[in-house]
């Protein structure tokens, strides 16, 4: 039985206020109680938030990892280390999106170009097990750097070498939209870093170039007053506006190089862009052969600067092909590309029947991406040919990876994801697709104004699909959760998470999904830059509460990231952590389990029964805060199908313990209350089961580069396991929660 989510605002409505409802029913209980704080789990049947099966719906991700480190987990041991943490299905995660590159899901296939080159297909029919996968480096790439791709590979637009171009998305043109190229207008934007004064754009441009565009530059807020250059028109696209240039409105554009004098006027700028709506459609140095080669715009180099009164043009950018260049950003790219394209040997997405044949997956159906930014319709059908001719089980496609990451406007993810959607249901009809797997975000994703003012990402998304009459092509609704920013988590952070959660949920569904339409966090974890936080209880007590309450909000489905042992790697401030839940050594081996190893067990094997159908969640509510207003515990809990009830309790108090009161009310009896009575079982995960101790390490002024070297890390002592017990319990026992602790309370009430 798939899970099923009540009401978006169930949890709301139904939950206690500590000065209302809760205190009027504490006066309802024996007045000895009253010596302890008290938890309230609201138990009215139409008051449960939420319903669902674990081995649906608690599961844990794979990503591209170092192909050493494939060859060391993918062993019965490791797996089985994993499988410990009661983790259960498995989402694939698709990294090559997030880096610019062309994924060759099979590195077996057929390019496009009968030379070899261009745009792949991996088979169907090979026979040679795939163990790895690759990512290949696009030549036509308009991008210095985004959210995905680090400080690696360059754009094409500013390398120096006019030999090179970027080249934009061919299936972002009417040929393959059947719309006016206008409704997709392409851009490229250039960083000047810091305020600049400019009059002059030169465009060398590639074939196809624009016929119509706009040169404009960003006019924004800066430190939210006053207006200038600074903010960032990409990472806060409603702090400003574009502005054309007085000379910036180009019509019949004739290709070539292109001086234009935008202003007679000097101006002092920062950001630059250029906005293409027309296409040549005159083909690139690939041929005629393929209408692919046509379409779109390609710029083989931008220069930036003034023209002297002599006519003597001064350029102020840097042209270098490395991340030193002046930062450009781009629309899209062309996904182009050879086989002698930089491939990135050292790390590997796990090849397909590895991972459906190694016993990862516990037989279970897995959720599987396709590539969509850098890929072609035809290559993600033949995938999920692939894997249904070896009848792999597949429970859903996500379509692509964080494309927000990617700086894509939701109508140009849009119009990919129905053509992509096209090709595969003409492989199988019966697909489940969904996306667009936000990269992890506490706000609405925001783009700049369309025509309408309107600046919701997935608003316009659900838009385009609603407009197209195609809306039943979205089954399912992804997006990952890092919540909080990296190096900037105190430990008071612990205290926003339940708000965290239930604030991006909202704002995803009042962007307009469907009521019913799952909803489903397939990444997660504290930040996207590991720290020693991760490894101390924090990240444990983070885990459980986040689960908890996103599970709390009617979500569908959640993913842990990341399922298989990661090296220690330098983080925020050089502090040594890893996304995994166990210490590795320098040759991969596991060394110890991490503090979420112990919070997922309390999660999937101690609060949830693992292998047990359909569990109901209901509100609960603690009356213990830190004076501020925050509370300092919180509770999650569950009629489980095995009959009992189980309350799951974190303690985010660092330094005391707490006792308290359990009592569960029925509001539809009257208001009764119950108490758990005869053997509770309890388990406990606090500093007592687990402390981690930090590493020390010395300054060294001029460390040479070693990116590839694993950070050494600390370690943990005390280093588990999780302290259980049984006792009896009646209405006068008080639960003791120790400092930093999860505590998961299990039993059943004396009318059972």
């Amino acid at each position: 039985m798939s899970n099923q989510p009540l009401s978006p605002v169930a949890f709301t409505s139904h939950s206690f206020c500590r000065s209302g409802l809760l205190l009027a029913t504490l006066g309802l209980i024996s007045l000895h109680l009253l010596n302890a704080q008290t938890v309230l789990v609201d138990i009215t049947p139409d008051h449960a938030v939420n319903r669902f099966v674990p081995r649906e719906s608690l599961g844990s991700g794979v990503d591209r990892i170092p192909v050493e480190a494939i060859d060391k987990d993918f062993t019965k041991p490791v797996l089985n280390r994993a499988f410990a943490a009661g983790w259960q299905p498995v989402t694939y995660r698709q990294n090559t999106d997030l880096a610019v590159e062309a994924w060759h899901w099979n590195p077996e296939g057929t390019w496009s170009d009968p030379d070899g080159k261009g745009y792949f297909t991996g088979s169907t029919s090979s026979t040679k097990f795939i163990r790895y996968s690759f990512g290949y480096a696009l030549p036509h790439r308009g991008v210095t750097r985004n959210d995905g791709t680090g400080n690696t590979g360059y754009s094409r637009l500013t390398d120096g070498d006019e030999s090179t171009y970027w080249k934009s998305n061919p299936y972002l043109t009417s040929h393959f939209t059947g719309e006016s190229d206008a409704l997709h207008p392409q851009w490229v934007i250039l960083d000047l870093a810091s305020e600049t004064v400019v009059d002059t754009l030169k465009i060398v441009w590639a074939e196809p170039y624009a016929k119509n565009y706009l040169v404009q530059y960003w006019t924004g807020t800066s430190n939210g007053s006053g207006l200038g250059s600074g903010t960032d028109p990409i990472h806060y696209p409603k702090r400003g506006i574009w502005n054309t240039f007085s000379q910036g409105e180009i019509t019949n554009g004739t290709g070539g190089t292109a001086l234009l004098h935008l202003t007679q006027i000097p101006a002092t700028v920062r950001y630059i862009r250029v906005w293409m709506t027309q296409s040549s459609n005159t083909c690139d140095d690939h041929g005629t052969s393929d209408i692919r080669n046509c379409a779109g715009y390609a710029i083989r180099e931008l220069y930036l600067g003034t023209t002297s009164s002599d006519g003597a043009f001064h350029d102020a950018l840097r042209h270098t092909a490395d991340q030193e260049q002046t930062a450009t950003f781009s629309s899209s790219v062309d996904p182009w590309h050879t086989p002698d394209s930089h491939m990135n040997s050292k790390e590997a997405q796990v090849g397909f029947d590895l991972f459906f044949q190694s016993g990862l997956t516990q037989s279970l159906p897995a959720m599987v991406p396709i590539a969509m930014l850098y890929s072609t319709p035809d290559d993600a059908a033949a995938e999920v040919r692939y894997l249904e001719g070896h009848k792999y089980p597949i429970s859903s496609i996500e379509m692509c990876e964080e494309a927000d990451g990617q700086y894509m406007q939701p109508e140009d993810y849009a119009a990919l994801y129905l053509q992509y959607a096209t090709a595969l249901r003409k492989v199988d009809p019966n697909l489940k697709l969904g996306g667009p797997s936000f990269q992890g975000s506490n706000q609405d994703i925001e783009v700049w104004p369309d025509a309408q003012g309107k600046t919701s990402w997935l608003g316009r998304f659900l838009d385009y699909l609603k407009q197209h009459g195609r809306m039943q092509e979205l089954q399912f609704f992804s997006f990952e959760h890092y919540p909080y920013d990296p190096c900037h988590i105190s430990w008071a952070s612990l205290y926003e998470e339940p708000g965290l959660i239930g604030h991006i949920m909202k704002v995803w569904r009042d962007d307009g999904l469907q009521p019913d339409l799952p909803i489903y966090l397939t990444e997660s974890n504290l930040s996207s830059s590991t720290s020693e936080t991760y490894m101390d209880i924090f990240g444990g007590l983070w885990l459980a509460d986040y689960i908890g309450s996103y599970l709390s909000t009617g979500g569908n489905q959640v993913y842990y990231f990341h399922y298989l042992p990661l090296a220690i790697e330098h983080g925020c401030n050089d502090s040594p952590g890893t996304f995994g839940m166990f210490k590795v050594g320098a040759n991969n081996q596991i060394e110890q389990p991490l503090s979420q190893f112990f919070a997922s067990q309390m999660i999937n094997r101690e609060w949830l029964q693992h292998d047990g159908g359909t569990h109901t969640l209901f509100p609960a509510v603690a009356d213990l805060d830190d004076g501020a207003g925050h509370s300092i515990v919180t509770a999650y809990a569950v009629e489980r199908p095995d009959g009992e009830w189980s309350v799951m309790l974190i303690n985010k108090d660092q330094h005391s313990s707490h006792k308290l009161n359990l009592v569960f009310q029925n509001q539809q009896r009257g208001g009764e209350s119950h108490f758990f009575s005869g053997q509770v079982h309890e388990a406990t995960f606090g500093r007592d089961q687990y402390h981690w101790k930090t590493a020390q390490h010395d300054f060294n002024a001029h460390q040479p580069l070693a990116a590839d070297t694993p950070s050494p890390g600390g370690t943990a002592d005390p280093d588990g396991p999780i302290s259980s017990r049984n006792f009896e319990a009646d209405k006068a026992t008080r639960y003791e929660l120790p400092a930093a602790s999860i505590v998961v309370l299990r039993g059943k009430f004396a009318s059972q």
